[in-house]
């Protein structure tokens, strides 16, 4: 591993990129403790264990706490990313021959994705601030309509420069940018978790033999968890692929024997994220609104741990683990593609019965990874009620830290690669 280590500093541009990112990343951090403007973040203390606002914390990385210029974090963006991926399937068909366009297509996307970011970000700059007084008197020093103006102005802005982070992390540092600013976040709050647990197992003296027995018996858990996601993320099945021999000219083409790989877990951590953002707004938005049947039947069966938030979280997960991954791996294409190639599965007939296989197999490993990641989103609702702890992240919060750590070494295996050093990852 420190072989390793020293080879990515012996590639210019490897390194350039890193500590670009680590930059952003600090960037980002500083931000968390800026105050927004006509708040007085002291009042948040005040608010207490809410569910809400503790996942919503966690991955702002604290700046909701604070109530700093970034207290929204990229939620907007990915409630904004949802809606232009939905529509592109089948709902609007602008959308949809966007989608099919390639690299253009996709620009225009991205830029309907920044303004549907900076919308609704406004909306929810608005919103959290008027909730947030409600709920916490003083909270907002200015409750005049320019100061709550400024408020949302600021908190939208935070969100958009935090959107233009992530964009360039993406483009000249490593690794997918607003992963990486969620996963900072998270990591952020390790000291908070680490202090949590000690106030909880170790405050009282005469139980910190059994306190470290609690401790224990936690790390094992972690490190069988992490084992766990590393194996599902890693799992591929690899269909063979065969290519005919053909003659174009005086060369010949083909011939050889591939694979194509189908992970488990396509989607990654998408369809976590994506989840835990949609059952957050519901509740969100009754939380502003008079309190009616309607916005307390919400706010109490939709709240985080409830057994309906739970049901809502598994179902929303496993359809978006299928929907995302038959976004980026789509069988008639990829069985076309094949076709036109001179390619075929050894036993399968091409065309139509080849997108046939493909969709199968996609279905039945999809199915697991689903399952998978809707196992590990629940587990913060068991570890809770099992151990007291409000740690509102738990098996979501490790499945982004382990997913965004894989994806990024990938890719930083690739650039060592393309210079023939030796990366991590050990086949």
């Amino acid at each position: 591993m420190f072989t390793t280590i020293a080879n990515i500093w012996k590639v210019s541009d490897l390194r350039n990129r890193i500590l670009f990112t680590l930059l952003m990343i600090l960037v980002f951090r500083i931000g968390s403790f800026i105050p927004v403007p006509n708040v007085n973040a002291k009042a948040l203390a005040e608010i207490g264990e809410n569910p809400i606002f503790g996942m919503l914390n966690t991955f702002s990385g604290g700046a909701l706490q604070n109530f700093s210029i970034f207290a929204m974090s990229i939620t907007p963006y990915i409630t904004a990313s949802i809606i232009v991926q939905l529509l592109g399937m089948g709902v609007l068909k602008k959308f949809e021959e966007w989608q099919k366009e390639g690299e253009a297509g996709r620009k225009k996307l991205a830029q309907i994705t920044r303004y549907g970011t900076i919308v609704l970000g406004m909306i929810q700059a608005f919103g959290l601030s008027v909730t947030f007084n409600n709920q916490i008197p003083g909270l907002i020093t200015d409750t005049t309509w320019t100061g709550y103006a400024l408020i949302t102005l600021t908190l939208t802005a935070g969100t958009a420069f935090l959107m233009w982070l992530g964009e360039q992390i993406t483009e000249k540092g490593i690794g997918n940018g607003i992963s990486i600013l969620i996963f900072a976040g998270i990591i952020a709050g390790v000291e908070r978790g680490a202090r949590t647990i000690y106030e909880t197992w170790f405050y009282n003296q005469e139980q910190l033999g059994m306190s470290y027995v609690k401790l224990g018996i936690l790390l094992i858990g972690v490190v069988l968890l992490i084992a766990a996601i590393v194996f599902v993320q890693q799992g591929v099945r690899r269909i063979p692929v065969q290519y005919a021999k053909r003659v174009v000219g005086r060369k010949m083409y083909g011939g050889q024997s591939t694979h194509i790989p189908l992970k488990v877990n396509a989607a990654g951590v998408i369809p976590v994220i994506f989840a835990s953002s949609l059952l957050m707004f519901p509740v969100t938005v009754a939380q502003f609104l008079p309190s009616n049947t309607v916005t307390d039947w919400i706010q109490a069966r939709l709240a985080f741990g409830q057994p309906l938030y739970v049901s809502f979280e598994v179902i929303l997960i496993i359809f978006f683990t299928y929907f995302y991954t038959f976004v980026q791996i789509n069988p008639v294409q990829l069985s076309d593609g094949m076709k036109k190639n001179g390619g075929f599965i050894p036993g399968i007939r091409p065309g139509k019965p080849t997108e046939l296989f493909i969709t199968r197999v996609m279905n039945r490993i999809t199915l697991s990874g689903a399952l998978f990641l809707a196992a590990i989103a629940s587990m913060p609702v068991v570890f809770m009620g099992a151990t007291g702890l409000n740690l509102y992240f738990g098996g979501t919060g490790l499945l982004i830290v382990v997913g965004v750590a894989l994806e990024t070494m990938k890719q930083v295996e690739s650039q060592l690669l393309q210079r023939h050093y030796k990366g991590f990852i050990r086949k």
